[in-house]
């Protein structure tokens, strides 16, 4: 019910906006724009969010990045999942942490592993990993398998980590701060003040409530925001008149289309 409304909260906004008549961006505004799809391009009807093939219609699209949520099995292998169980997305009940990887590929293959979304994925796609959660007893572990399977990638120029409570970057420790993104929802100013003291990247929330002063003051500290979930043209432009660099969407592929028609060719 609460993303039903946040998503229908979201929609009004942006249908809002849409209507509002904006100039097109400057060249450098343009090519800087990079569209981060929101769990992939889904409408969890005919695609589901956080799956293969939605992270691989928004890459063949060009999409620069994706954004997927982190959670873990009960037997500590990190999956791409947003919610704590699987009801709203696959229609059957099973509490991703009480349940065992091998149990969670038999009855919901369609879930990948975070080994499979960056073999597949990274580093053609910039990754945008959100921490859902993580097990106090476990940290040492889980920060281990992270590092692992991360070893590869350079954080900050292939993956972020971003999370709603910035106590959750304490599993990515190994990372350094310039790669960990809060995302606020109504308490801006809070995480906005922890972002600028811990020099993290900077700050990701929805874009009415990252205003041009909450922007400026992470510029002048040499940071970026992110902001979410333009639908429209006018709303696209309107981040990019800022300017605003990253655009978080749940329709990533059409904005990506808009930024392919209007950005000036090499």
């Amino acid at each position: 019910m609460k993303e039903r409304l946040q998503s229908l909260a979201m929609g009004l906004v942006d249908s809002t906006v849409a209507v509002l008549p904006r100039a097109v961006p400057s060249d450098a505004a343009l090519r800087n724009c990079k569209i981060i799809s929101h769990r992939g391009e889904h409408d969890n009807t005919t695609v589901l969010e956080n799956t293969a093939k939605a992270f691989a219609l928004a890459r063949s699209a060009g999409v620069w990045g994706i954004e997927c949520d982190i959670r873990w099995t009960r037997d500590n292998v990190p999956i791409i999942c947003h919610d704590e169980d699987t009801e709203r997305v696959f229609g059957q009940k099973r509490v991703i942490v009480e349940t065992s990887f091998e149990q969670l590929r038999r009855e919901f293959p369609d879930i990948p592993t975070l080994a499979e979304l960056i073999d597949a994925f990274a580093p053609a796609c910039h990754l945008m990993l959100e921490i859902k959660a993580f097990n106090p007893e476990c940290l040492t572990q889980q920060q281990d398998i992270l590092k692992s399977q991360l070893a590869r990638l350079q954080p900050g120029r292939d993956y972020h980590f971003l999370a709603l409570d910035p106590d959750l970057f304490d599993l990515v420790s190994f990372c350094p701060p310039a790669a960990l993104l809060p995302v606020a929802e109504t308490n801006v100013a809070a995480l906005s003040q922890i972002s600028l003291e811990r020099g993290y990247c900077g700050l990701a929330g929805h874009f009415l409530l990252l205003g041009r002063q909450v922007q400026q003051r992470h510029e002048a500290a040499g940071q970026r925001i992110g902001v979410g979930f333009p639908r429209s043209r006018n709303s696209l432009f309107r981040e990019l008149g800022r300017p605003v660099e990253w655009i978080f969407s749940n329709d990533a592929v059409k904005l990506q289309s808009i930024l392919d028609q209007y950005c000036p060719k090499a």
